[in-house]
């Protein structure tokens, strides 16, 4: 099959699962340049198409092409102002010496693996990171890290909201320690991987050669630890891996969507491992902070983006950095098919589907779900008579977010948790609002959930 044939039947595929509006915004104007044995370069209009197609259909867009070839294929997109070859040149490059340095004739590892980077992402580095109060102690933080590897703050444990920028921060870290030491080895993982990986190595009885690429690191990059709960394997085989790079001084950096104490259903002793360096929190940025990111990212990839708009969707959007981006690319794309120039009612327009979540109302249902899923218990159990304390606190902090975010009388909070009565409503709220005055970590998580829930 020729290329644009290939396309083609890629296309139907995308066209079928993500619908006919989706497909005209994001994929419709894609083409394929060059389709090569495990790789095929597809062409984007510009930058935001590359950025936004990455970061959440690259994975739809692997399925199509495997599905339409037989076999599975790097996707490599580029910008239109690209040239395909530079693009291909530099990712031959790279991943030439990376496969190239500490193996020895056969192929195999020396002992430790120098020169080996896995899973960094280029694009994340410190110098692009907008700083700002809510997050200027965690970058401290990591650039320390970045510069003296496992000598300071080891581990280094970052913590903070959905889409607050830990990635970046964490990509930045791998970025600058190969930046200062080409020989270096790196590894970043999502705690999800590392379970497929250890799940899969003990299905194969591959061990050996799981504890080879992990304990042999300079510095390993674990984002999103949260999700290791109930992954008893899993845990166990990151808690010696944890040991055998603290006993060598190699750097261990984890991130995770709440601090080290607030982790549920993780063993004790990772949690104590986890708060043996530094832990920094990254807090949702104000105003001013979230028009300085959209301006860096606007002014980065050619955008003119006027200052009222900039200042428009920094109050409309909420606290997720990864959301306020995401409306810019949706903008600057309409904008670039219909030739129209950047406005607030072209803003207010494009972006309706995202600002009228704004007005949907406070509930119950809504408010349990997200402190369940926060807390990592069923709302079957939040709602019944158990008074264990890891149902308690979810109940209590849920009852006092209802009562402060609702219209609901304490007698109508109570029926939502099994009929309690109104008394008991008001021991939770006090509860929580003294918890909230004694412990700043737990003042954290309130706003968190307070964010979540209410615009």
């Amino acid at each position: 099959m020729d290329t644009e044939n290939i396309w083609q039947r890629c296309a139907a595929y995308i066209e079928e699962r993500v619908g006919a509006a989706l497909f005209k915004l994001w994929f419709e104007q894609l083409r394929v340049v060059r389709v090569e044995e495990d790789r095929v370069l597809l062409r984007a209009p510009n930058k935001f198409y590359v950025e936004w197609l990455n970061d959440n259909y690259l994975e739809l867009l692997n399925d199509a092409f495997e599905e339409i070839l037989f076999k599975a294929v790097n996707i490599d997109l580029f910008a239109d102002t690209d040239s395909g070859d530079k693009v291909l040149g530099s990712e031959d490059i790279l991943r030439a010496e990376l496969l190239s340095i500490g193996k020895d004739s056969s192929g195999k590892p020396q002992g430790a693996v120098k020169g080996v980077v896995k899973g960094i992402n280029l694009r994340y580095t410190f110098e692009n990171f907008v700083v700002g109060p809510s997050n200027q102690f965690a970058r401290a933080a990591a650039l320390a890290v970045g510069d003296s590897v496992g000598k300071t703050y080891n581990p280094l444990f970052i913590y903070g909201d959905v889409g607050l920028g830990k990635t970046h921060i964490i990509h930045a870290i791998g970025n600058r320690v190969v930046q200062k030491n080409k020989k270096a080895s790196v590894i970043y993982v999502t705690t999800e991987q590392f379970t497929n990986e250890v799940v899969t190595s003990i299905r194969h009885e591959k061990m050996s050669e799981l504890k080879q690429r992990y304990r042999n690191v300079d510095i390993l990059l674990i984002d999103d630890i949260q999700f290791i709960a109930n992954k008893v394997q899993t845990q166990e085989e990151f808690f010696h891996t944890f040991n055998a790079l603290y006993e060598k001084q190699k750097q261990i950096v984890l991130s995770s969507d709440r601090p080290p104490k607030e982790l549920g259903d993780i063993t004790d002793r990772l949690k104590s491992r986890f708060s043996m360096g530094l832990i920094a929190d990254v807090q949702p940025p104000g105003v001013e902070l979230k028009m300085a990111i959209l301006q860096n990212k606007a002014e980065t990839h050619g955008v003119k983006l006027p200052s009222e708009v900039a200042y428009y969707l920094a109050t409309r959007i909420r606290s997720n950095i990864r959301e306020l981006e995401g409306c810019l690319t949706k903008l600057a794309a309409h904008a670039s098919i219909s030739g129209e120039p950047i406005t607030q009612m072209l803003a207010h327009e494009v972006l309706k589907d995202v600002f009228q979540d704004d007005e949907t109302p406070i509930n119950m249902d809504g408010i349990l779900k997200i402190v369940c899923e926060y807390y990592g218990v069923s709302i079957t159990d939040i709602k019944a008579k158990k008074r264990t304390k890891d149902v308690t606190v979810p109940r209590q902090v849920a009852m006092y977010l209802a009562r402060e975010l609702t219209e609901m009388s304490l007698i109508d909070v109570g029926k939502n948790f099994g009929g309690k009565d109104h008394a008991t409503v008001i021991y939770a709220c006090n509860k929580v609002e003294e918890k909230i005055k004694e412990d700043e970590n737990f003042k954290r998580t309130i706003e968190k959930l307070r964010n979540r829930i209410k615009p």
